[in-house]
């Protein structure tokens, strides 16, 4: 390919479509690489937000989402391992569908809004010059290499180092704890519509109803403690449900649906957004929160609103590459360092025995108290 693009996109999932669909909507040449065939399966918790439909209704995918039939969410359930639990309203209607039919669906709205797509593309190489950036690609073990005005990182929670020459910071952003991202659906559930978080030993475990009447199953759970308790996806769910009772009785009838199991490790949770390295980050590759905030999918959206902002104006000429950085690095910094330090904290009070014993009790004593911890993990509206 011998034309030079505006925008290279690395990563297809809901960051980087969003991000390729609102610049192409600019006009701006865009391509999307991703190194997986889609559609597939992906460790996640499949759960779309009030605040994520919010977004992708302002990226004009109303109708995308509702070819869907996705299956409609309007309380959150929180399970201790001791028994107890607190059921919350949402504040306004989640959607839950599997990632293996949204990423396809963007996938094909965006090529239809003019985006190249190209999957099964390895990125080798990303390297800066003054005009832009070279990207180095392969498949099936041939190399290609492309030139681009800007490239975006939307790859997920790993890093890839090897990508770039100069080397990440030496850890800052993300915790030490390594967890491992597991996720299945599951028939033979009752398929009620609450999006439940069970806590276990060491992490979480999630179910949402997605389509087909199936639920997904997806857990966050500490690398240590998962370790002995198998080697497949629903052998490590078993073993890891077994610390809270609730669980054990919800998934007592549940049948794992063949290939739709997925996981990922190490996963490592943010402790404050990394912005900028070589390339501007969004979505995983950015920030990581816990599950507790069941906003990843929101964070995604709402980064790529505040890259692409900036990125119209880069490509226009109107900032300068040094200046980008600095905004986009403030205004991540703005719209999720908060966020980060709310979700540790509940991460960390709700992992303790002497917090989860009274709090179920204090929120049906005084129900507000639940909408806190709701409100405390959630995005803003966006009014960008």
């Amino acid at each position: 390919m011998n034309r030079i693009m505006d925008a290279v996109v690395v990563g297809g999932g809901i960051a980087g479509c969003s991000l390729a669909k609102q610049l192409a909507d600019l006009g701006w040449e865009t391509m999307l690489l991703d190194r997986q065939v889609f559609p597939r399966h992906k460790a996640c918790g499949e759960f779309l937000s009030p605040e994520s439909l919010e977004m992708l209704s302002k990226l004009g995918l109303d109708s995308v989402m509702e070819s869907l039939q996705p299956q409609l969410i309007s309380k959150a359930r929180l399970v201790f391992e001791h028994g107890d639990l607190i059921e919350v309203p949402l504040p306004g209607l989640a959607w839950g569908i599997s990632r293996y039919k949204l990423d396809a669906a963007l996938h094909e709205a965006i090529v239809q809004g003019g985006v190249v797509v190209r999957t099964g593309m390895t990125v080798i190489s990303i390297k800066q010059h003054d005009d832009g950036y070279e990207v180095q690609m392969k498949q099936r073990g041939e190399v290609e290499v492309i030139q681009a005005r800007t490239v975006y990182a939307a790859w997920g929670s790993h890093r890839h180092a090897n990508i770039f020459v100069e080397p990440y910071p030496l850890d800052s952003n993300t915790s030490k704890q390594s967890y491992v991202g597991i996720k299945s659906h599951y028939a033979g559930m009752d398929s009620e519509l609450v999006t439940e978080l069970y806590f276990v030993k060491g992490g979480y475990v999630g179910i949402s109803p997605v389509e087909n009447g199936y639920s997904n199953v997806a857990a966050l759970l500490d690398m240590e403690v998962v370790k002995g308790a198998g080697t497949t996806v629903p052998a490590i769910l078993e073993a890891a449900s077994r610390a809270n009772p609730q669980l054990v009785e919800r998934m007592k009838h549940a049948v794992p649906i063949e290939a739709t199991q997925v996981s990922i490790a190490p996963v490592h949770l943010s402790l404050h957004p990394l912005a900028w390295h070589v390339i501007p980050h969004l979505g995983d590759a950015a920030v990581v929160i816990p599950p507790l905030c069941g906003d990843g999918m929101s964070i995604a959206l709402r980064s790529s609103f505040l890259c692409c902002a900036l990125a119209n104006k880069y490509l226009r000429g109107e900032i300068s590459r040094t200046f980008w950085q600095e905004e986009y690095t403030q205004a991540m910094n703005r719209e999720f360092a908060g966020l980060i330090r709310r979700g540790r904290l509940a991460h960390t009070l709700c992992s303790m025995p002497s917090v989860t014993r009274w709090f179920p009790s204090a929120v049906r004593f005084c129900p507000p108290l639940g909408k806190v911890l709701v409100k405390a993990t959630r995005l803003k509206s966006y009014n960008g």
